[in-house]
């Protein structure tokens, strides 16, 4: 019923990617996806090229499926990282905080898929000038960097401004947001937030606790003032970081304040001094699953849900 063309694309079952998430989106994480029929997709982030290497090497060792890496365009090893994906042949590559234009080509004469998530639908039209194979539109109700546009107003503005397949991101957990993607002219999903909340996520358990825990106006938006916001779950961390910004401190000041937080939330659980970085769906995320029952339940919620807009509107 949702065999969509990013599933040939991809040669995955399920037209469900999960977001490349620093520091939790590990091998682990991503093999367990890919083994259950969606695209794991490992998360650079930051991370040195010798560590980006252990992770794409462990992947291969706990899959043979299709899997991903995301590069963050804006991490001091860009350049290294980007020629690693390309020396490993990475099946799929998303990007993420810039424009990977000088790098597209170069993937894909190894067979790579190239992906970037993009905010706005001129980044869009550029990318799928620069060669994307798809496009990953993502609105401000994800976790992590954000834009500004929703997902439900951008997703159809770039799905007629491009002729390559467009997957909607931001705001979707279940079977129910699935289904709006795919109305809303998406030919798949990435999922972040709930796959923080799996059996096979690395996070630290109290970084998962303060997800499911929190409620629907919980997930705020920090670094405005510094042109690039962040969505993170209400802690000590964001208000002092709130207040900082309402005092007026310099970007340079709010850049050291946050520098390492997302690694002593996730890593260590220091889940009140850190940036527990998640989505808006965080609000209705109850507890923690297998990857593989989360999918299972996404495609199960999503053929009743098509099921019932069908029955509701014959009658």
């Amino acid at each position: 019923m949702f065999k969509t063309e990013i599933c040939k694309l991809f040669n995955i079952d399920y037209p469900i990617l999960q977001g490349g998430m620093a520091w939790v989106a590990t091998a682990e994480l991503a093999a367990a996806v890919s083994n259950s029929g969606g695209l794991g997709i490992i998360g650079c982030g930051n991370s040195p090229t010798e560590v980006v290497r252990e992770e794409i090497r462990k992947i291969k060792s706990l899959t043979d499926k299709p899997y991903g890496a995301n590069i963050m365009l804006l991490s001091p090893y860009a350049e290294e990282i980007a020629e690693l994906l390309y020396e490993e042949g990475v099946p799929v590559i998303t990007t993420g905080a810039g424009n990977p234009g000088k790098y597209v080509e170069k993937w894909k004469s190894v067979g790579s898929k190239v992906v970037p998530v993009v905010p706005s639908v001129a980044l869009a039209k550029r990318m799928e000038k620069s060669g994307a194979d798809a496009i990953i539109v993502e609105g401000t109700e994800a976790g992590g960097h954000i834009g500004e546009l929703t997902t439900m107003a951008l997703l159809p503005q770039v799905v007629d401004a491009v002729n390559i397949p467009v997957i909607g991101a931001g705001g979707i957990a279940d079977g129910r947001g699935f289904v709006a993607a795919m109305a809303l002219g998406a030919s798949g999903v990435q999922i972040g937030t709930r796959f923080v909340c799996s059996d096979e996520c690395i996070a630290h358990p109290k970084y998962k606790e303060l997800i499911i825990s929190s409620k629907d106006r919980d997930a705020v938006v920090t670094g405005r003032s510094t042109g690039h916001p962040v969505r993170n779950i209400k802690n000590k961390f964001t208000k002092a970081l709130l207040k900082m910004e309402e005092e007026g401190a310099s970007v340079e000041e709010l850049e050291a304040f946050g520098a390492g937080s997302l690694k002593r939330a996730a890593i260590d659980g220091e889940v009140e001094e850190g940036s527990v970085m998640a989505g808006q769906t965080a609000g209705f995320i109850k507890d923690i699953k297998p990857c593989r029952e989360i999918i299972e339940d996404i495609m199960a919620e999503a053929k009743s849900v098509c099921a019932n807009i069908c029955s509701n509107s014959s009658n």
